[in-house]
């Protein structure tokens, strides 16, 4: 039988999208350990849609 892990899925959006008034949303799905970072994570990830690497903050 497999272990319950701390591992859990994640969201995470752009911040700068929603300023720029373009259509669509730029979001990843990871995985984070809760235990070592129980706050929401900030990854800098590539924006297809800006073009450019932006901020990603994960959402509930």
């Amino acid at each position: 039988m497999a272990k319950k892990g701390n591992r859990i899925q994640v969201i995470l959006e752009c911040t700068e999208h929603k300023e720029t008034g373009k259509p669509g949303t730029s979001r990843y799905i990871t995985t984070k350990n809760k235990k070592n970072s129980p706050d929401r994570i900030e990854l800098k990830k590539y924006n297809s849609i800006l073009k450019k690497m932006t901020v990603h903050k994960e959402i509930k």
